[in-house]
C-alpha cells in the first residue's frame, strides 16, 4: 500500500532538535526522519515581542544549521516558549527558578507558541501555533513533588502536559495538545503533505 505522504519518498527529512517529544511526534506521523542537532546561542534580542520568539529562535535554528542542504532535503527546526503576564518563560536554570516559574502559572491562564520552520535549498517556511492553557492553583508541597520527581529543567515554562502536573493540574486548554508538547503535528503534518 502506498504511503499517505508519497510526496515525501524521494525527500530526506531532517529534524533538528534534541527534543525526545518532537522526535516522538513525528515518529507518530508515520514520517520517516534522521535527527541532526546543532547547538544555537537562544539569547533573546531585547526588544522583540514574546509573541515574536518562538519563530525567532526556530528561524534562527534553521539559518544557523552547519553546512548547505542537499536536493530532496528538508530541514525541520522549531521552537516553544511560555508566555505568562506578557513575559516569556523559558526553560529554568535552577530548581528554585522552575519554582518560580511554576507558582507563576498557578491558578491563572498562559500561551503556548510554538513555531516550526521548514527549509529545502529553494525556500523556507515559517508556521505558528498558540494554545491557551488555564491551571489550576498548584499547593507548594505539589509543585515541589513536580519539581523533585520529573525534568522540568529541559522544558519551556518548567512543566510538560503529558506528565504528572498536566494531568492534575491543567483546567482547560484552548488549542492543540501537542502544541503544548512542543511541536503542532496538525501544521507540520499539511506542510509536508503540500510540501
Amino acid at each position: 500500500m502506498e504511503p499517505l505522504l508519497s510526496n515525501l519518498r524521494d525527500k530526506k527529512i531532517i529534524l533538528a532538535s534534541n527534543s525526545p517529544r518532537r522526535q516522538e511526534l513525528l515518529k507518530g506521523l508515520e514520517i520517516q526522519f534522521e535527527v541532526r542537532v546543532n547547538s544555537v546561542d537562544e539569547t533573546i534580542p531585547k526588544d522583540i515581542q514574546p509573541e515574536y520568539v518562538a519563530a525567532y529562535l526556530s528561524k534562527l535554528k534553521s539559518e544557523s544549521f552547519p553546512g548547505e542542504l542537499a536536493d530532496g532535503e528538508i530541514l525541520i527546526t522549531s521552537d516553544t516558549v511560555v508566555i505568562a503576564d506578557g513575559h516569556v518563560l523559558g526553560k529554568p536554570t535552577t530548581k528554585e527558578d522552575a519554582f518560580d516559574m511554576l507558582k507563576s502559572l498557578s491558578g491563572s491562564t498562559h500561551s503556548v507558541m510554538t513555531a516550526v520552520t521548514f527549509r529545502d535549498r529553494k525556500r523556507q517556511i515559517t508556521l505558528e501555533d498558540e494554545t491557551i492553557v488555564t491551571f489550576r492553583f498548584l499547593e507548594e508541597e505539589e509543585i515541589w513533588h513536580y519539581i523533585h520527581h520529573y525534568k522540568p529543567m529541559d522544558k519551556a515554562g518548567a512543566y510538560g502536559i503529558q506528565e504528572w502536573i498536566g494531568y492534575m493540574g491543567v483546567e482547560k486548554i484552548e488549542g492543540s495538545y501537542y502544541n503544548v508538547m512542543g511541536f503542532p503535528l496538525h501544521l507540520v503534518y499539511s506542510q509536508l503533505k503540500k510540501w
